[in-house]
């Protein structure tokens, strides 16, 4: 008798965001979350790829509704916030504390985590930037995390890939996010298949 084949794992991911991730002014299928879901699907891997983007939300604001966004049985998670930390002029250090705790009470849950940063406006003067900048990527070596530096490379500031407002991606604007993070997702996807 041949041996039943297992059938491949599914992969549980949930993307914690803002609009940027949610698809502000987008169908439901042009949104990152769904588009990034498609492209893995292309490459034969088993995923699903829950939306818990929340247009206008601040990164205290993902932490209070964490635990009912990121349900139990979650692989892993796609943290997209701060964007509009920076667009507030929020103090980097209630930011960072904040995301902190996000890594922090996932960690707990034995989720793994894919950090996506983002860059500070420049108008908000260089001393805010690098403070904000940087945080990202502190909070990613001192968790071990899978790290993508910026989340709207490749677009920020094009006319043609973002809508009229100059802030969020079109739906061409969100396949180039998706191809540039694709090869970031996928080493996290590896790091996946080794947990227990």
């Amino acid at each position: 008798m041949a041996q039943a084949q297992t059938p491949p794992r599914t992969f549980k991911l949930v993307v914690l965001g803002d609009s940027l991730s949610a698809g502000y002014n987008l169908p439901a299928n042009a949104a990152f979350p769904a588009v990034l879901e498609q492209a893995l699907r292309q490459k034969g891997i088993a995923i699903e790829i829950a939306n818990a983007g929340v247009s206008g939300d601040t990164v205290q604001g993902g932490l209070d509704r964490l635990d009912w966004s990121v349900p139990d049985g979650t692989d892993g998670v796609i943290l997209e916030l701060g964007a509009n930390d920076a667009l507030r002029g929020f103090d980097p250090a209630a930011t960072e504390k904040a995301l902190e705790e996000i890594i922090t009470r996932l960690r707990a849950r034995k989720i793994p985590v894919l950090l996506a940063g983002m860059y500070a406006p420049r108008n908000l003067g260089s001393d805010y930037a690098t403070r904000y900048d940087g945080m990202f990527k502190a909070l990613a070596d001192k968790y071990g995390l899978v790290f993508y530096p910026f989340f709207l490379d490749g677009i920020a500031g094009d006319r043609k890939l973002n809508q009229p407002d100059l802030l969020h991606p079109t739906a061409e604007g969100v396949r180039v996010i998706v191809e540039r993070i694709l090869p970031t997702v996928e080493r996290f996807l590896e790091t996946l298949r080794t947990q227990p």
